[in-house]
Order: C-alpha cells, then structure tokens, then sequence
C-alpha cells in the first residue's frame, strides 16, 4: 500500500485526533449517567468509521491500530490492550464487509461495527477471566450498541458533509 503525502499526514492527523477522542472520553465521568460497567460512547470510534469511508479499510485499520496500542502506553494501562484490541479488530473487521454490502447505510454500517466491538471486549473478558460469566452480560452491551454505534455513524456522516466543498478525500 502505496500513501501518498496527502494520505499519509491524514492518517496521522486522524491517528492523534482518535488517540485525543479516546483520553478525553476517559476523563467523561459517564457512570454518574448510566451506572453500568464497560459502557463508554466510543468517540474515537468516530474516526474510525470516518477513516474507512475516506480512506479505505487498510488505512483505517492502521489507525485502528496505532490507537489501540498508543492509548494502552500513553493510559499506562496494558491490561487493557487486549480489550482494546480485540474490540476494535473485531469491529473494524464487521465494519469492513457491512460496508461493502450497498444497501446498508453508514449508520447500520457503524452500529454493526459497535455491536462487534462489544462482542470483541466481553470475547477479551472471556478470555482474561477464564469464565463465560461475560457473555451473560452482552445483550445489554448489544443494547447499549444500539445507541452509540448509531451516535457514532451521525457524527461521522455530518462530518463527510460538512467536508463534502473540500478536497479532502479526493486524490
């Protein structure tokens, strides 16, 4: 895979803002609100959908991918890595082929990406606990999906129009 400077600066660019997206979230107090464990609004997800309309999935996959490590180090927290990972592989992976299916908008394409992500962090709990208690707890993390991965796609789709006089994703 070939980038040219444009795309390369992008994907830095979409690399730190999704890194920024991820500690801020961190700092949301989001427990006082809705007092169930795991449930975050997945704001860095944002680019992440954002980057595989503009860019295309290998691109967005590295991004995906630079987030998830750089934000275990820079949280000190590599515990978490495997939960990061796993979530946003396995989101970005459905995210990939849901958006080759024509008929399914952004938002069905991201809500399916949030609905995988959950699957992938309660998989990583599976497999860090040694139990199957996890899987017990993921239709409300489903259900919660619903609500986030749909956040997610509107954001995403006012940026593309709010970006849509630029040159930004062409050449």
């Amino acid at each position: 895979m070939k980038l040219t400077t444009k795309q390369l600066t992008l994907c830095g660019v979409l690399t730190t803002l999704a890194l920024a997206l991820s500690v801020a979230e961190n700092q949301i107090p989001l427990s006082l609100a809705i007092p169930l464990p795991g449930i975050k609004l997945g704001l860095a997800n944002i680019v992440t959908v954002f980057a595989l309309y503009a860019l295309g999935p290998g691109q967005a996959f590295l991004i995906l991918l630079a987030r998830c490590i750089l934000g275990a180090v820079f949280a000190g927290n590599m515990n978490a890595l495997l939960f990061s990972l796993l979530g946003g592989v396995t989101a970005m992976g459905v995210m990939i082929l849901l958006s080759r299916w024509r008929r399914l908008s952004l938002y069905g394409v991201s809500v399916g990406g949030a609905a995988a992500h959950s699957c992938g962090q309660v998989f990583a709990a599976v497999l860090s606990l040694g139990s199957t208690a996890p899987l017990y707890y993921l239709p409300v993390l489903l259900g919660v999906s619903l609500f986030t991965g749909a956040l997610t796609g509107l954001v995403a789709a006012c940026l593309f129009r709010a970006l849509a006089h630029t040159n930004l994703m062409k050449g």
